[in-house]
């Protein structure tokens, strides 16, 4: 429903244009609203209104009007007044009402509608034809996009995304949990692969600007039909598991860009201990200290280059040697040898899969 307070901002300011009293009752003939709080009507007369068959009438001096929402009565507007013009201004005012009341159902069908399509719980049939009742084009170019805005409070992300992507320009905000938010949004045809990164790093630019927030934005791939929109979301919240677990440093995550963190994702977690367990032997990788880690990291940056790695740690080349070979005295892979530097690194990722897998059991 409609808020008391958007009922209320609305007489007000009609008050101020017509200069009538105007009093709003709901169907259990409890005021709402009111721009006159001397001016009361008794429960009896309010009732009396609402269960006639009269659509106006003229009662102790005032007018009173049905507001009414799919063939149901929904308030009670009372103007003051028995001329023609107090009459009309009561006409003014319960088509504002009831204009609120259609762009407020109008706007919750819509959420309910992409709630239902990106879970996945709409027949093919009920697609199309939700779709034709809300005006929304089932052929067209769009791409989901999931904000992960963490400690996001008192809704000012949900708020900062509806007011830079209004439903006008095909932009479809949806909130599923208070971690997340769902943006729906048209792309042009010859959108490409930085035009929608743009887009991304726009709302992570948006919420840090004006909200202080640190947000992470994931993004499908491209979809041409409405019925594929749960295909893209599935593939945003993917690239947002994976880039959780492997990429953490990372504010805008790619489906189409996910590399091998996407490959390990999809494996069985026994497949992966197993691995783990060819690699690493009776050794735990927690027994690796950090120092010989950030090493090797390091290391991996600079494509293998003992000198450019040792030089950038501040640390001798025999020192940088020493740390490689106290490493492959552990788990017996030099990280020297280009197989054995990729067989680490995969290793290590996967252990951060298992990791996160135990984590959110």
């Amino acid at each position: 429903m409609i808020s008391n307070q958007v009922i209320q901002t609305t007489i007000d300011d009609l008050k101020q244009i017509t200069k009538v009293d105007f009093q709003i009752f709901d169907v259990n003939c409890v005021r709402i609203a009111t721009t006159n709080e001397s001016t009361n009507y008794e429960v009896g007369v309010v009732k009396g209104f609402i269960e006639s068959s009269a659509e106006s009438q003229v009662v102790a001096g005032s007018n009173f009007l049905k507001v009414m929402e799919d063939g149901d009565v929904r308030y009670i507007l009372i103007a003051s007044g028995e001329t023609e013009m107090a009459y009309t201004m009561a006409k003014v005012a319960a088509t504002q009402l009831q204009s609120l009341l259609v762009a407020y159902q109008e706007r919750v069908d819509h959420s309910s509608f992409f709630q239902n399509l990106i879970l996945d719980n709409l027949l093919l049939v009920d697609i199309h034809n939700k779709a034709q009742k809300l005006h929304i084009e089932n052929e067209k170019k769009r791409i989901v996009y999931v904000i992960e805005t963490g400690n996001c409070k008192d809704g000012v992300c949900l708020q900062l995304l509806k007011s830079l992507y209004v439903p006008q320009a095909g932009n479809y905000i949806v909130s599923v949990d208070e971690q997340s938010i769902i943006l729906i949004k048209d792309i042009d045809e010859k959108a490409n692969d930085d035009t929608i990164l743009e887009i991304a790093d726009n709302i992570v630019n948006l919420m840090n600007t004006e909200a202080m927030i640190d947000v992470r934005v994931a993004y499908g791939l491209p979809v041409k039909e409405l019925k594929d929109i749960s295909k893209s979301y599935k593939e945003a919240k993917m690239a947002l598991d994976v880039g959780n677990i492997f990429y953490s440093g990372m504010k805008t995550l790619s489906y189409e860009n996910l590399g091998i963190g996407r490959l390990i994702y999809q494996l069985p977690i026994s497949l992966c201990e197993l691995f783990v367990k060819e690699v690493f032997g009776d050794t735990s990788p927690d027994d690796i200290d950090e120092e010989t880690l950030s090493t090797v990291y390091k290391f991996f940056e600079n494509n293998l280059n003992v000198s450019e790695t040792s030089r950038q740690l501040y640390i001798h080349r025999n020192t940088l040697v020493y740390r490689m070979e106290k490493l492959q005295k552990m788990i017996g892979l030099d990280m020297r040898v280009f197989d054995d530097a990729l067989t680490f690194k995969i290793a290590m990722m996967v252990v951060e899969y298992i990791n996160y897998v135990h984590s959110n059991e």
